[in-house]
């Protein structure tokens, strides 16, 4: 018997027999078996990598694009991957790897002809002029805002409530011609404003018009909200200027948005947009306007989310958070900002149906009724965290007639050596002989007081405002512009003139002539319009540039030096006075509307009638 060789076989000694040995049975059986055995082992190896293949490897389904070259360094590989779902729905053979590379060359040629493309089309636009390009980005906002539209159909309807009652939005059309052609030149003042506007600045806040191009401030943020198109709205109706309403309702359709991430001041865009909005609402009846005025005012509402209930000054529209000015009081919110926002929010409650725009305000008015007043009268600065007064500086915030109005009068209203009624600015203190022009409005107020306040006291009201209006008018005619300054002094001599280089300047404001027309109103006196026309010629000669209007620095100066800004408040407001001025009384008449901060009218709501959700009835 010879001796058993080894032969190797996958790593293993296996013994057999040489040709010339014995052949016995359990020999032959024991070869069967080992046979067999071996036969087993690879079969189950070559399983186990097949199933490993079938488990483990990527699937071409999620990677289109993969490495062939895999395929020529592994043989075994090539196999496994032939054997794999993924890659050929159970391949039976490797021939389809020449599949596999057509479909990698095909990808490439796709990719490069896109390649090839694309140089063409920016080759194209490079050829085509400024003009053309912004066509064609304006096309494409468009489209994009269509799909966009589409897919969001915007918020809900908001209940039907009845319209106030809304009369005499009429012509107004005055019967003497002299007035008529004044009225007329107030009109064609607007449109210059106007068409300027809408040629250098369209959709900016507000207008260069020397410099021709749109301009802003941070009381808007840094968004383009198209300020001067809401604030003007409503002077353009009045005005009959129709196709310019249109222009801005269609703008105010298709771009005002107020989800942007802006800091703005709740104050001037509560009195400029949602004030600007609810007037254009009610003067045209158009839909759009009452449901853009309702989604600002949720992205004002957080700003009342103080301790207090007092409100920040400014809020992000986006984020809703608030915050105070730096510069007032230690970071208290202002009493002429917040105590102004009680018209807009009341007309909101009412078409609204939501009571809490009305419940915001009211709770206002009602911490403000149960605090100190020094002096009877209401301090400028209140801390929204603590419902503290700050710095006691004092305005007048005509609220309870009776006792505010007697409490001005005893401690900010004065006379000057030379007669002139004027109303100081009371300061750490002791009062200031200086009276801003924004102040100049109280002519009017003390007028609109006289009107339903008992007989003893409202020929003196009405005396007061006139007294007030003839100061007012001096502080212009003094100047060698025919323009007031910002801010004026009566001591050291002098009467009714700025002292200061930067207490000199006009920037296109309206108070003055706010009084006149509501002392023209009232008592019908000629010399309120003459002194308006005054005023209106004054700026049309001084202030009229080609690209519109522009504030001067200089009013005693016959040679001053532009500004170079076109105020929203002066389409808004200014001009809208001095047409109102030269019109007839049966346009916008006092009984039927109230005007905003901004000189937005808004209908009067007698809330003896109306039952506002939220209201109590010891409140309407």
């Amino acid at each position: 018997m010879t001796t058993p060789a080894l032969l190797p076989l996958s790593g293993r000694r296996i013994p057999t027999l040489s040709p010339g040995a014995s052949s016995f049975p359990h020999h032959r059986a024991t070869l069967r078996l080992s046979e067999k055995f071996i036969l087993l082992l690879i079969l189950s190896a070559f399983i186990t990598l097949c199933f490993g293949a079938f488990f483990f490897l990527p699937d071409n389904s999620k990677h289109k694009r993969f490495d062939l070259g895999a395929f020529h360094t592994s043989p075994l590989l090539s196999s496994i991957l032939c054997l794999k779902p993924g890659y050929g729905r159970i391949l039976t053979s490797c021939f389809f790897l020449a599949s596999y590379r057509e479909e990698e060359e095909s990808l490439r040629d796709k990719i490069r002809a896109d390649h090839e493309r694309a140089l063409q089309e920016a080759k194209e636009k490079l050829r085509k002029s400024r003009e053309e390009l912004q066509a064609e980005i304006q096309t494409e906002k468009n489209k994009v805002m269509e799909d966009l539209k589409k897919k969001d159909p915007g918020p809900k309807p908001l209940p039907p409530v009845p319209m106030p009652k809304v009369v005499s939005v009429s012509d107004g059309e005055p019967p003497e011609p002299d007035v008529k052609e004044k009225r007329d030149k107030i009109r064609e003042m607007m449109k210059h404003a106007w068409d300027s506007y809408r040629q250098y600045g369209w959709g900016h806040n507000e207008l260069k018009p020397l410099a021709k191009k749109g301009h802003s401030t941070n009381i808007f943020g840094n968004s383009q909200l198209g300020a001067t198109i809401v604030d003007a709205l409503d002077t353009l109706y009045i005005m009959g200027l129709h196709e310019e309403f249109k222009d801005g309702q269609e703008w105010v359709e298709q771009n005002l948005d107020f989800g942007v991430n802006a800091e703005v001041s709740v104050f001037e865009v509560n009195i400029r947009f949602i004030g600007g909005l609810l007037a254009a609402y009610y003067l045209s009846g158009q839909e759009v306007f009452k449901l853009k005025a309702v989604q600002l005012a949720e992205k004002l509402l957080p700003a009342f989310n103080t301790p207090t209930g007092i409100p920040w000054a400014m809020v992000n529209l986006k984020s809703g958070v608030g915050r105070n000015w730096g510069w007032a009081s230690a970071g208290s919110s202002i009493l002429a900002e917040f105590g102004t926002l009680h018209m807009e929010f009341v007309h909101l409650t009412y078409l609204t149906g939501n009571p809490a725009y009305y419940q915001k305000v009211m709770h206002i008015r009602k911490l403000l009724a149960k605090m100190d007043r020094p002096n009877g009268l209401y301090p400028n600065y209140l801390n929204p965290r603590t419902g503290r007064w700050g710095q006691r500086k004092y305005i007048f915030w005509f609220r309870e007639q009776k006792t505010v109005g007697l409490a001005i009068e005893r401690h900010l209203i004065r006379k000057s050596n030379g007669g002139l009624t004027f109303i100081g600015e009371w300061k750490n203190g002791h009062l200031e002989r200086k009276m801003g022009h924004l102040a100049c409005f109280a002519g009017g107020m003390f007028a609109l007081g006289a009107d339903g306040s008992p007989d003893d006291k409202a020929g003196h009201y009405l005396q007061l405002g006139a007294e007030i209006a003839h100061t007012c008018h001096e502080s212009y005619d003094r100047t060698v512009l025919k323009l007031g300054p910002e801010a004026f002094k009566f001591d050291s001599g002098l009467e009714a003139v700025a002292v200061r280089q930067n207490e000199k300047y006009y920037i296109l404001r309206p108070e003055v002539i706010e009084t006149y027309w509501y002392m023209w109103r009232f008592t019908h006196d000629p010399k309120y319009r003459q002194w308006g026309w005054e005023a209106a010629q004054a700026i049309d000669k001084y202030c009229r540039v080609s690209g519109g209007f522009s504030g001067v620095k200089d009013v005693y100066s016959s040679n001053p030096t532009y500004d170079d800004v076109q105020q929203s408040f002066f389409l808004a407001e200014t001009l809208k006075y001095l047409y109102l001025l030269f019109s007839s009384d049966d346009l916008m008449p006092l009984e039927s509307w109230v005007f905003n901060t901004e000189a937005h009218p808004l209908p009067v709501l007698h809330l003896g009638n109306i039952t506002l959700p939220g209201s109590e009835p010891a409140q309407r």
